[in-house]
């Protein structure tokens, strides 16, 4: 397969699969990456979408996608596209099907079905190399229903079930899982993370994930006004702060092998992202919490350390 790499922003597709005009919430980074991932995607594509906050997209009579879509229970959006993987497998093996016309099955999540409620339909999907795409959108909570803790949400974060008072004054007292490395764990052709604030580095693992049969994974940090209680206007920057402070990394795996696809060359205090936020300004005021902000940079340090310390010794062997 012939893959043209872009190399800058004027060379983004100009397709538009996804049209404005939604009833989602001003400022979704999810929706920001999301007409990204379609133009990549293209229109010969079918969406099956578990409930969250991308089912708001769809309500009859409609849509904002130029693609056909399919609505299912949280927990089962992978079941979904085993059945539509199948049914388009059959028409074309009996020639009722111009492979021509063949469809890439998307299935599109938040990261409370992703990292909680439907990851054992997905275990079985990629047990079974099914060939689909899986878009996370990491808003890192259960956003439409209240925006409570998920199993993205990370640690020190405000939800609505990890309130901030006198018992509890940190917020969210766990880390928030790794679902890059519980896809890893599986072996999948290709997996990546994608920030809206990023396209040229997200339209790039699309091509490169075209070229691989089974599944495929994309998982996108979306900020979310209403939930991180930021201002609309400015979605993109928070997402361009959580790469350049480090506290999101960009990366790819093919075939389990780990690529950070940008690195900043100079890494801002993940402070600068945090403070930002209403979901951490507990941390600030009206006392500031010295040890968990010690702690969270703790540990993006520590994650630095180790991928530029085997780059580092990778280059020198």
């Amino acid at each position: 397969m012939n893959m043209q790499l872009i190399k800058s922003l004027k060379d983004l597709p100009a397709e538009e699969n996804l049209f404005p005009g939604t009833p989602t919430c001003a400022g979704c980074g999810g929706l920001l990456s999301l007409r990204h991932c379609l133009k990549a995607l293209g229109k010969k594509t079918v969406i099956v979408n578990a409930a969250g906050c991308f089912t708001l997209l769809s309500v009859y009579p409609f849509t904002p996608f130029q693609n056909s879509w399919l609505y299912t229970a949280m927990a089962c959006a992978p079941a979904g596209a085993q059945g539509i993987r199948d049914a388009l497998d059959i028409l074309i093996k009996k020639g009722r099907l111009d492979p021509e016309e063949d469809l890439k099955v998307v299935v599109l999540t938040g990261d409370g079905v992703a990292y909680d409620m439907g990851i054992a339909s997905t275990s079985g999907a990629m047990h079974r190399n099914l060939d689909f795409y899986y878009i996370c959108s990491d808003n890192e909570a259960y956003g439409n229903t209240g925006f409570q803790s998920s199993g993205a949400t990370p640690f020190a974060s405000k939800t609505g079930t990890t309130p901030i008072g006198k018992i509890s004054p940190t917020g969210a007292l766990l880390p928030k899982k790794d679902l890059f490395e519980i896809w890893r764990s599986h072996k999948p052709p290709y997996l990546a993370t994608i920030s809206p604030a990023h396209p040229v580095d997200l339209i790039n693992k699309f091509k490169k994930a075209e070229q691989y049969k089974g599944p495929k994974l994309f998982i996108n940090l979306s900020p979310c006004p209403p939930g991180w209680t930021t201002d609309p206007s400015h979605s993109a920057r928070l997402a361009k702060l959580a790469v350049d402070t480090g506290i999101w990394a960009l990366k790819e795996a093919i075939y389990g092998e780990v690529t950070h696809t940008i690195i900043p060359r100079k890494f801002k205090p993940v402070e600068d992202y945090l403070k930002e936020q209403g979901r951490f300004s507990h941390l600030f005021k009206p006392v500031r919490q010295e040890s968990i902000l010690k702690s969270i940079q703790t540990t993006v340090d520590q994650y630095w350390n180790e991928v530029l310390g085997n780059r580092n010794s990778l280059c020198n062997s």
